[in-house]
């Protein structure tokens, strides 16, 4: 072998073997890096006992960047690798690993946080942001172009505004909007011409929103769907619920503060009736038997009277005073129902001592 060529192989082998070493030091500190980071991890579930994911496909970044800056505040929120996810929960022996791997597709971001889970769903779908429409986009709602001026020259815009049928007018030397237009409903696809247009004029329409794929709680995996609470309908379960214990407490006549007037009202609207009923007559009952027997014995004269006319029996109509006491009589026994009514509030708090 010449002299040259022997140079030249020990040149390249010298280069393969750098070229090697460091490709080993660069698997080396890839390693090192990812090994810091399922530590990372590791601490975070140690810190917390909730951890959300969102799905960010098709999620624009400025959008989930102020959408994020927003939950910080609940917790640490982070985008990482599904592997190194799920290799911090092997290394930690978590329950849930299977059942939360299937959520793991393509790219994430994991909010560790102590929040209930219900309430970061409740939270993380009220926190929209706006972004420009694209073509194609549909319309989540009716879009509107405001009536004033729009800052743009006359020219080929011109035409754009005559096919979405927007009116407009040219003054000071630019396109004013005449009237204010609605240009498409919500469910229409986003033409070219009105996404250009929307973007001219600064008009952002499209939601955006974190998707909660699944939440992590202590071991137990929720689904997204089950995390969807109706709060309507919880809050009438609630009040139908009070409502039927506070009747279920009258009834048994339970001896609480919050019912214990109308039991007593209750009791004595019943005794009386009773006393009516039976006749008895002491100084105290005199007033209600009597009463008693002379509405009986008014309402069977009167029903008699027609049919036994031979008989004479006739049923004196009340005097104006009376009618007037009747009335008084009717408003003071609807202002004691009113009485009895009781708020939710009331009901909330009768319910709250009777099951401590």
């Amino acid at each position: 072998m010449k002299g040259s060529t022997r140079s030249k192989l020990i040149k390249l082998l010298k280069e393969l073997e750098r070229r090697k070493r460091e490709s080993k030091a660069k698997v080396r500190q890839a390693l090192i890096k990812k090994q810091k980071i399922v530590e990372e991890i590791k601490e975070l579930f140690k810190k917390y006992k909730v951890v959300a994911i969102f799905d960010l496909e098709r999620v624009p970044t400025p959008e989930y960047k102020r959408i994020k800056r927003k939950l910080e505040e609940y917790g640490f929120i982070r985008v990482y690798k599904n592997s190194l996810f799920l290799r911090a929960m092997k290394e930690l022996n978590l329950n849930g690993v299977d059942d939360l791997s299937k959520y793991l597709i393509g790219t994430n971001a994991f909010m560790f946080t102590n929040m209930n889970p219900f309430e970061l769903s409740l939270l993380v779908d009220k926190l929209v942001e706006l972004r420009y429409a694209k073509q194609g986009d549909v319309a989540t709602d009716d879009i509107y172009i405001p009536q004033g001026p729009t800052g743009i020259p006359p020219g080929p815009m011109l035409s754009v505004f005559g096919k979405l049928r927007i009116p407009t007018q040219v003054r000071e030397g630019i396109i004013w909007v005449a009237k204010e237009t609605r240009v498409a409903k919500a469910g229409d696809k986003i033409s070219p011409e009105l996404a250009s247009l929307l973007r001219k004029l600064d008009i952002k329409v499209i939601e955006v929103k974190l998707k909660i794929k699944a939440v992590w709680d202590n071991g137990l995996v929720i689904p997204a769907e089950k995390l969807k609470v109706d709060i309507e309908s919880y809050k009438n379960d609630v009040v139908n619920a009070l409502t039927i214990a506070k009747y279920l407490a009258m009834e048994t006549a339970l001896p609480i503060p919050e019912v214990l007037p109308d039991v007593i009202s209750k009791a004595v609207r019943v005794a009386q009736a009773i006393v009516g009923e039976s006749g008895f007559i002491t100084k105290e009952t005199a007033d209600l038997v009597l009463r008693s027997a002379l509405s009986k014995a008014l309402t069977l004269a009167s029903v008699i009277a027609p049919k036994a006319p031979e008989l004479g029996l006739s049923v004196a109509q009340p005097t104006p005073t009376e009618v007037k006491e009747e009335k008084k009589e009717e408003k003071k026994e609807k202002e004691e129902e009113k009485k009895e009514e009781v708020s939710e509030e009331e009901i909330a708090e009768g319910i709250a001592s009777l099951f401590g």
